[in-house]
């Protein structure tokens, strides 16, 4: 009786593997989703509170200027837009 094999030991064998990658896709899903997290948080945290982490407090206000002020305006009518 040192081979056992048969309906039984087989169908283990194959629950065995199904469930082997059942567990380790979900604990890779599991980790990339908290991968993600992690990285979506620290961005969140260095854009609401720029001064940690060493980062700088003008950052996130790149390209603005403090002299205008309110909405943007075209330079040119909307027809000429779309002839260029």
């Amino acid at each position: 009786m040192s081979n056992i094999s048969g309906v039984f030991t087989g169908g283990a064998e194959a629950y065995g593997r199904l469930l082997e990658v059942f567990i380790d896709g979900h604990w890779w899903v599991v980790g990339d989703a908290l991968e993600n997290v992690g990285k979506t948080t620290k961005r969140l945290l260095v854009n609401a509170y720029p001064f940690i982490n060493g980062g700088s407090g003008s950052s996130g206000l790149r390209g603005s200027s403090p002299e205008v002020s309110g909405y943007a305006k075209p330079g040119k009518d909307i027809a000429k837009r779309f002839n260029d």
